[in-house]
């Protein structure tokens, strides 16, 4: 049976800058956005809130859904990875509470675009379909007859 790894990220904005996340992965410093894995007992919107929490320390709200990309890593490791909007007015202070969090940088998505140490293509690839007009509402990505 097929089962691959299903993860949220949160593509954060603000005033034409993005929110990544820094670690340190076989000691080279990478980006990504703040992003994770589904836990058993929250739906993707509540487990992409908590990924924002734990990797930067800010609260907010996912406002749309972006994308759903099913990718196969380069060590065979198959993914489905739902992104999300989160638009900020300005950027803001960050504190990452996961200690496997270096720091937390506001680039431009062109800085973005252009690093060579992002953890995989799809935190470029996230950024170019936040480019494209299409959002898409939360109910998207709904629970159903969700008991907790």
């Amino acid at each position: 049976m097929f089962k691959p790894h299903v993860t949220v990220a949160c593509v954060v904005h603000a005033n034409g800058k993005f929110l990544v996340v820094e670690e340190t992965i076989n000691g080279k410093k990478l980006w990504n956005q703040p992003a994770g894995h589904l836990e058993a007992d929250e739906t993707l919107v509540q487990a992409a809130e908590r990924e924002l929490w734990e990797e930067t320390g800010i609260r907010a709200n996912p406002q749309s859904f972006l994308r759903m990309h099913q990718w196969i890593a380069p060590d065979k490791t198959p993914f489905l990875r739902f992104a999300f909007v989160i638009e900020l007015k300005e950027p803001v202070a960050t504190a990452p509470q996961d200690d496997d969090i270096d720091c937390c940088h506001w680039l431009t998505a062109d800085e973005i675009l252009q690093s060579d140490n992002l953890r995989s293509p799809l935190v470029a690839e996230s950024i170019r379909c936040y480019q494209q007009p299409e959002r898409y509402s939360l109910d998207l990505v709904g629970s159903f007859n969700w008991p907790l």
